[in-house]
């Protein structure tokens, strides 16, 4: 996989994640629980960190910040996947996690698979 399709694929997926982030933000159940928040704020962060490199088609410095940020994204994910069913186990937070988790390994996959060039 080039570079720019990495960055082409990466962003797809954070699409997915932006998903999971608005879930959380809205979900009732984890307003009070400020370890639950900070799954979505992270999400957030890390879109937020490679989207000016996407927008000026920067390959080299999105593929940076992505796996700059990435171990806090995975921190988060691991989290959110260990301790969802304390808030609740309702089928849309099994399904987020298990969402959530699959961005994060298939980031991690294509970020091993970039070719030079």
């Amino acid at each position: 996989m080039t570079a720019e399709q990495a960055m082409e694929r990466i962003n797809l997926l954070l699409a997915h994640a932006w998903m999971v982030r608005n879930f959380l933000k809205h979900a009732d159940e984890v307003q009070d629980d400020e370890e639950m928040l900070d799954v979505h704020r992270m999400i957030f962060d890390y879109s937020r960190a490679v989207e000016p490199s996407f927008q000026r088609r920067d390959v080299q410095e999105y593929l940076h910040r992505a796996r700059g940020k990435l171990s806090k994204l995975r921190k988060a994910s691991e989290f959110f996947a260990r301790e969802y069913k304390r808030v609740s186990d309702h089928t849309n937070f099994q399904m987020a996690a298990m969402s959530l988790q699959g961005v994060v390994t298939q980031i991690e996959e294509v970020l091993a698979g970039v070719t030079s060039g």
